[in-house]
């Protein structure tokens, strides 16, 4: 990063260190996504660097790659012309205090030089970096019709750094929620994400979606949802590089508990989800609308569940599910107990857990693992068509209550004695 800063600096251009990776190391976070302001232009740039990607040339954006191979965008200096809430035109050849005016919050309007060693500050953003106030550029409401995406963005901060909102930026907010509907789907999808992904407890982030009016306008179904459903998404453990997508979808997953699954899939597709994710969420709320209940009574009787019951909870929901499905589980019980509501023991849950990773790779628990498949039946007189699955769903649910039943003979047997 310092040697980008500082050819551009021996070309004859200014040059600093911007955005978030100043506010990051000022609060002491290491930040490796460097990005730099320039007073060069986009063509300049491309000149005095080799490698070089045109990420957004028309808003003045090149990605240089530096000696490890990062790549680091470099944005000329600039300021909007014309808004629509979504998209600005841009102007070039301004400065960069210019530059930084046009920024969303004091705390992201600093500027870093790392020859010089100066930081340029405007805004007053390390005042409020150490007030612990996120606080909109200049005029708060100008900010966001600027760009409407810029209140979910300070809600993110907020809860993010565990800061307060300044009082007319908080009203512009409010202000704002109405036109969020100017948003992308994906726009508005990407921002969850980074919440679910960024901040440790994103209850902080959704409880003020709720107040202000976001979900009302970009997510109607959690617009009525109870805050307390967001305390789940606090138990789950945030996303890291190595275990993101499964733990990503499981905080995805939390927000709609207690919704129809119907509801949760068209409000995903609207939000622009994969069809992957889509069915990954729903499976898991499938399978804890029917069996929550259950195994929540199970796990707190004196006897507990018996490993048949754990069998037919690890065939309800599918083997490679078990996983995520008691992660998500604990969560809704561990959010419940710190309300002190009567819930599974953690050990019980630890436990169960433990069972049923052990049935889910060891016992038969899906159609695939049975000792017979549906040649093996008709071979033996069971009529082809529906009358084959219905014995097939039969025959599981006998290895799943008893595994010993699980062999060709005794099967064929069972298939043959009951009919179709």
């Amino acid at each position: 990063m310092r040697r980008i800063v500082e050819r551009l600096e021996r070309a004859g251009h200014e040059a600093w260190c911007v955005g978030g990776a100043v506010r990051d190391a000022l609060l002491g976070y290491g930040h490796l996504d460097w990005d730099i302001a320039t007073s060069a232009k986009p063509a300049q740039i491309q000149r005095i660097f080799k490698r070089t990607v045109p990420v957004g040339l028309r808003y003045g954006t090149v990605g240089v790659f530096d000696s490890g191979r990062v790549l680091h965008e470099v944005t000329t200096f600039r300021r909007d012309v014309k808004t629509d809430g979504r998209h600005a035109e841009v102007e070039f050849g301004v400065s960069l205090d210019d530059d930084l005016a046009r920024r969303d919050f004091t705390i992201n309007a600093i500027a870093y030089s790392p020859t010089s060693e100066e930081l340029r500050d405007p805004f007053g953003g390390r005042t409020d970096l150490n007030r612990k106030v996120v606080r909109a550029v200049g005029d708060p409401a100008a900010r966001m019709r600027e760009d409407r995406l810029r209140a979910l963005r300070g809600l993110r901060f907020a809860a993010r750094f565990g800061f307060k909102l300044e009082a007319a930026t908080w009203r512009a907010i409010v202000e704002s929620a109405p036109h969020l509907d100017r948003l992308s789907a994906e726009r508005v999808k990407q921002e969850i994400e980074k919440t679910l992904d960024q901040v440790a407890r994103p209850s902080v982030a959704f409880t003020k979606w709720r107040e202000c009016g976001a979900f009302a306008t970009v997510l109607p179904l959690l617009a009525a949802a109870p805050v307390t459903r967001f305390d789940i998404t606090d138990a789950l453990p945030a996303p890291t590089l190595r275990t993101r997508p499964a733990r990503s979808l499981l905080r995805v997953a939390s927000l709609f508990l207690g919704e129809s699954v119907a509801d949760v899939r068209d409000a995903m597709r609207a939000l622009r989800f994969s069809n992957a994710d889509v069915d990954a969420v729903t499976r898991l709320l499938d399978g804890w609308n029917a069996l929550g209940a259950q195994m929540s009574d199970a796990l707190q009787s004196p006897g507990g569940a018996t490993d048949a019951t754990v069998r037919r909870w690890v065939a309800t929901l599918g083997r490679t599910q078990w996983t995520l499905a008691m992660r998500l589980a604990s969560a809704v019980w561990g959010a419940s107990r710190a309300r002190e509501e009567a819930v599974p023991s953690e050990r019980a849950i630890h436990v169960v857990y433990r069972r049923g990773v052990r049935i889910a790779f060891h016992d038969p628990v899906e159609l695939a693992d049975l000792a017979v498949d549906g040649d093996d039946l008709r071979a033996a007189g069971v009529p082809p068509g529906p009358s084959i699955g219905r014995t097939l769903a039969r025959l599981l649910e006998a290895v799943v209550e008893d595994p010993t039943k699980n062999r060709r003979e005794v099967l064929l047997e069972l298939a043959a004695s009951k009919g179709s």
